[in-house]
């Protein structure tokens, strides 16, 4: 690498990118997990290595291993949203399909208590309380993908583009 395209390369924009898994019952509802390091509810994800050559789909099969212990091969790639950021940079998002979880994967959570406190299922209509903001919008467009059986949903700020 020459040292010209080392100081481009430095000098670009840094962009942050996060996955998650959405799990479902089979009456529909979403299992949401609580953080104990912030305020609200969460989806089981969180921050891709790729310093570490992770890509989104495994960083969100790793986090979701980690968090609640269901290592679990990931469906389609529900929603993919750019996030704006004000005290951190902009984040790209994506939201993989978990499935739906019977009983036995419910009993087998196991949460990771240095980073979670409980979890819950919520029914899509009470998401907006439990997940307000673009993650919220972000779950809700992925429920329409699913519902609709369209690919995948191109997001910003969790508003659909395209």
């Amino acid at each position: 690498m020459t040292t010209d395209f080392a100081t481009y390369i430095a000098g670009l924009p840094r962009v942050l990118a996060g996955a998650a898994a959405l799990f479902r019952d089979a009456g529909g509802r979403v299992l949401l997990v609580e953080p104990n390091y912030r305020e609200g509810w969460a989806l089981p994800g969180g921050t891709v290595e790729s310093d570490d050559g992770e890509t989104p789909r495994q960083g969100a099969r790793r986090e979701t291993a980690e968090e609640i212990g269901l290592d679990r091969e990931l469906g389609p790639l529900l929603a993919v949203d750019w996030v704006h950021g004000t005290a951190r940079p902009p984040l790209v998002a994506y939201l993989y399909d978990g499935g739906v979880l019977g009983d036995a994967d419910f009993q087998a959570i196991r949460l990771q208590e240095e980073e979670l406190l409980s979890w819950r299922l919520v029914a899509p209509e009470e998401l907006p309380v439990y997940l307000p903001g673009t993650l919220g919008l972000r779950v809700l467009a992925a429920l329409e993908v699913l519902a609709e059986g369209s690919g995948t949903a191109e997001l910003e700020n969790g508003v659909r583009v395209g």
